[in-house]
Order: structure tokens, then C-alpha cells, then sequence
């Protein structure tokens, strides 16, 4: 394990990639598709802490656990108090909770290990938990601990993978989303074709289906080069097919056969298939909405919508006009798809709660254990479509927390469970994809680098000369690989 390597670069340059991946908390509308799930208020960006300013240093208390978390909607925030006055009445253990926006945090983290002034608690994103594992502040011994006096069956097998190292879970999975490949299932039954989860069963659908004439496209995904959303997308298809940022010893591996035919599928389906133009975040929903595509790649964000439960994002197709919920109930979702070279992967995105290294480790994993069981379904009622459990029951009962889940209610000028509207067997189907959540580069320990691709946007301009033309899926691949290595050889 490369330990010391690129300490500082590691902490900093992953706000980056942390900022971007975001689940929905983003005022950037362009990045991700769950950024455009919720636009924040000027309100919301005032008020971004309980007990404490953010700072970069937070001195301890004795007797006292100090809590960091990066989710800083009031909402949120409060939900978060609330969770936290239950622990304490139940345990007697004060917490203070303190919030850092996201992009902030890596620093933060930085300056109060240096300080030995580091939380004991800090609820996080996958994209920092294996960098601050290999500096050392994360303590796994105690997520483990945790892990299996909760059970660790009862966990995602993917939320936990996605944050090991050298075969230990670094922090505690809490809750999470996947990218999903959503169809319309109305369209798919009428033409007979099967449930797209191959490329070869997109690639058929997408030709089936695709009439221009009538304002019908194959599919709709992100084309943008200056979008990580485009990245997101591309990384699933190259996660289906076997296609990885780096191999076990971190050598990148972007110019393999199998990331040529990831390139070579995105390529096809963009240019023969997709509605022309610049493709983002919200021209792909808004496609999508009108009825006009058959097939869509975004994040879980959109099933409230889907409903017509935020005025700010109603689909507007033309049966929507009789029941604004006709997406929502003529939609397929596949969790997981595969390329002839792979197997089925979804792009995951993980929360995780993670204990650093310190003295209050005790009372650190009582808290983590509370949140996880009597204030679990508590917290994720704030975000239902977007944080599925990570924690799926208990080993009384296993599927506890997914029956709660299923019936919170989401929605924003409206609120509903989500099986009001979508089928049992399509909720099943996501929580199974769980299990398959897969990132480029985490598991290598390579972190840094997915961090320094998302800033410099490798992979969406490099798509971006592929789909003009410019280069073949084979330059393509070429380039990827090369401007890859310059990335981490800066970084070493």
C-alpha cells in the first residue's frame, strides 16, 4: 500500500473529485445528474452549521464526541441534531456536530491530524475515505468492529468493497446511490424487446426505437467535455466491459481492447442514436421528460421527478398531460448492465461514516452504531430517492431497513413513498445493484488520480474528439492512457 505517497496532493486534490460526485447538494447544475436533483437557496448556503462555525481547526472536548459531516442543508442539519439529542439522551454522551462543506473538508482533515485535533466521527464520501485511509487517519480497526457487531451481512457486499483496503472496510457504509440506465418500458414491450442490461441489448434497442422523424431518439446521455456527468456516464459503460483506470499495481490501463470497445459503444450510441448537440444534465432529463427518448443514464435523483412530485422538473411527455406520473409508471430500470468483455457493474456513489484516529474511539463507534440502527430510517428521510440504506436490516430481521425505506415519503412540492409509484420488483432490482457498485481507481488506491482526471476532464474532451471525428476509438483510447500517466506522474 503506497501509504505516504502524495499525502498532501491526495487530501486536497480529492475535494475535486469529491465536489463533483456529490450526491445532490450542489449548486452546479452542469456537473452531475444528481447536482440538478436539488437547486440550493441562498438561505440554505447561510446556514451551514449546528454548534460550530467551519473551521479548519476544532479543538476537543473530553467527554465529548465531535461529529463532521459534509451535509449541510438545513434540513439535513436539523435531522442531523435531532439524531444526535436521541444518542445523547440514550447514551449520555454529548456530541458536537460540526459542518464543513464538502470541498472544504479534505484540508480540514489535513490541518487537524497535524494538530491532533482530528473528529471522532466524520461522515463522508467514498472519494475521500481511501485517501485518508492511506495517511493514516482513519482508524479500521474501529469500522470493523462496528461493522461486525452490526453484521456484516447486513451491509451492502459493494459499499463495502468500494472502501476497503487491503481487504478491511475503512469506514462504515451508511447510504448511497447508483447510476441507473432508465427505459421506457411501454415502447420496449410494444417493439418486444428485451430489458436492456447488455450493450449488445441497448445497442438493438436503441436502433429499434430511434425515429428522428417523429421526435423519437434511441437514448439520451451526457456528451458534455467540460460535464464530470459525462465522465460518470462513460465510466459505467467502461465498468460494464471491463475497462479500468488502473490495473492492482496501479498502472493505467485505458488503452486496453476493452476500454476501445467502451469507447467504440459510447461512440456509436452518441452519434447514431442520440438527439445532436451539446447533451448535459438538464437537456438529458429534459429529453427524457418530453417523450422524447427511449433511454436515459442518470442518477436515482429523477424518480421523485419522474412522479410529478417537483414542480420545478415536471415531465411534459404527451400522455403526461392525462397523468403526470406516466414516466414513472411506463419506466424500466436497469442497475447493473455488461459489455461482451465484463460482467454487470453500476457506477456507486457511497456515503460512508468513518473513524479517525483518537482517543473517544469508544464513544465514536457507539454513535456510528446508533446512526445505523435507532436513527437510520430518520436520516434517510431526508434524501429517500438518492440514499438508499447501505445497511439493508439486521441479522434479526434482514431486510428492516429497506421495508422502512420503502416507505418514507419523497418529493419536493409534494411528498409520496416510493412505491406509490414504482413497482416492488423495480425497488428490488435497485437495492440488488447495490451490490455491484464499482468506481474506477479507489480500490487501487489511486484516488488522487480520479481526483485529477475530474479536474482536468480527461476523459469527456478526449470523448468529445472521438464523437467529431477527430480521433478513432483507438486514438481515442491512446490519448486517455497518455494524458492519464501525465496526470499520475505529477502526482508521485
Amino acid at each position: 500500500m503506497k501509504r505516504a505517497r502524495y499525502v498532501l496532493l491526495l487530501l486536497v486534490v480529492m475535494a475535486l473529485v469529491a465536489a463533483a460526485c456529490d450526491s445532490d447538494d450542489s449548486e452546479d447544475t452542469t456537473t452531475t445528474a444528481a447536482a440538478a436533483e436539488e437547486t440550493t437557496t441562498t438561505a440554505a448556503e447561510e446556514t451551514t452549521t449546528t454548534a460550530a462555525e467551519t473551521t479548519t481547526t476544532v479543538a476537543p472536548e473530553p467527554g465529548r464526541i465531535d461529529f463532521w459531516s459534509t451535509e449541510k442543508e438545513p434540513a439535513r442539519v436539523e435531522e442531523t441534531q435531532r439524531i444526535i439529542e436521541g444518542f445523547t439522551a440514550a447514551t449520555g454522551i454529548p456530541v458536537q456536530l460540526v459542518v464543513i462543506p464538502q470541498d472544504d473538508m479534505p484540508t480540514s482533515m489535513l490541518v487537524n491530524a497535524a494538530s491532533n485535533t482530528l473528529p471522532d466521527v466524520v461522515f463522508h464520501p467514498l472519494d475521500l475515505t481511501i485517501g485518508w485511509a492511506e495517511a493514516g487517519i482513519l482508524d479500521l480497526a474501529a469500522a470493523n468492529e462496528v461493522i461486525d457487531n452490526l453484521g456484516r451481512e447486513t451491509f451492502s457486499e459493494g459499499a463495502l468493497d468500494l472502501a476497503s483496503v487491503d481487504g478491511q472496510p475503512a469506514a462504515v457504509p451508511s447510504d448511497g446511490w447508483g447510476q441507473l440506465l432508465i427505459y421506457r418500458q411501454d415502447l420496449f414491450e410494444e417493439a418486444g424487446l428485451e430489458a436492456p442490461d447488455t450493450f449488445d441489448k441497448i445497442a438493438t434497442a436503441a436502433e429499434t426505437l430511434n425515429d428522428p422523424g417523429n421526435n423519437l431518439f434511441g437514448i439520451t446521455m451526457s456528451n458534455d467535455p467540460d460535464g464530470s456527468f459525462t465522465q460518470q456516464t462513460f465510466e459505467h459503460i467502461a465498468l460494464a466491459n471491463n475497462c479500468n483506470l488502473v490495473d492492482a499495481s496501479a498502472t493505467v490501463t485505458l488503452n486496453t481492447p476493452e476500454c476501445v470497445e467502451a469507447i467504440e459503444f459510447y461512440e456509436n450510441l452518441q452519434n447514431n442514436y442520440a438527439p445532436a448537440g451539446l447533451q448535459d444534465v438538464v437537456s438529458t432529463r429534459a429529453t427524457y421528460f418530453a417523450g422524447q427518448a427511449s433511454m436515459i443514464v442518470w442518477s436515482p435523483f429523477i424518480m421523485d421527478e419522474m412522479a410529478g412530485l417537483r414542480d420545478a422538473a415536471l415531465p411534459t411527455c404527451p400522455e403526461c398531460a392525462d397523468n403526470i406520473a406516466y414516466l414513472a409508471e411506463n419506466s424500466g430500470f436497469v442497475s447493473s448492465f455488461s459489455g461482451p468483455s465484463g460482467a454487470p457493474a453500476q457506477y456507486g456513489q457511497v456515503s460512508y461514516m468513518g473513524i479517525p484516529v483518537g482517543e473517544d474511539t469508544e464513544a465514536a463507534k457507539q454513535f456510528v452504531e446508533y446512526w445505523l440502527s435507532e436513527g437510520y430510517l430518520d436520516w434517510l428521510a431526508v434524501s429517500v430517492e438518492g440514499k438508499f440504506p447501505m445497511r439493508r436490516g439486521t441479522p434479526e430481521n434482514p431486510t428492516e431497513y429497506i421495508d422502512g425505506w420503502l416507505q418514507l415519503e419523497t418529493g419536493v412540492d409534494r411528498e409520496a413513498p416510493l412505491s406509490d409509484y414504482y413497482a416492488q420488483e423495480i425497488i428490488d432490482g435497485l437495492i440488488a445493484g447495490t451490490n455491484n457498485f464499482a468506481r474506477w481507481g479507489f480500490k487501487e488506491g489511486e484516488g488522487a488520480l480520479v481526483g485529477a482526471l475530474t479536474a482536468t476532464l480527461v476523459v469527456p474532451k478526449t470523448l468529445d474528439q472521438v464523437l467529431a471525428g477527430d480521433l478513432s476509438a483507438e486514438e481515442g483510447a491512446a490519448q486517455m492512457q497518455e494524458l492519464t500517466e501525465e496526470e499520475q506522474s505529477f502526482l508521485e
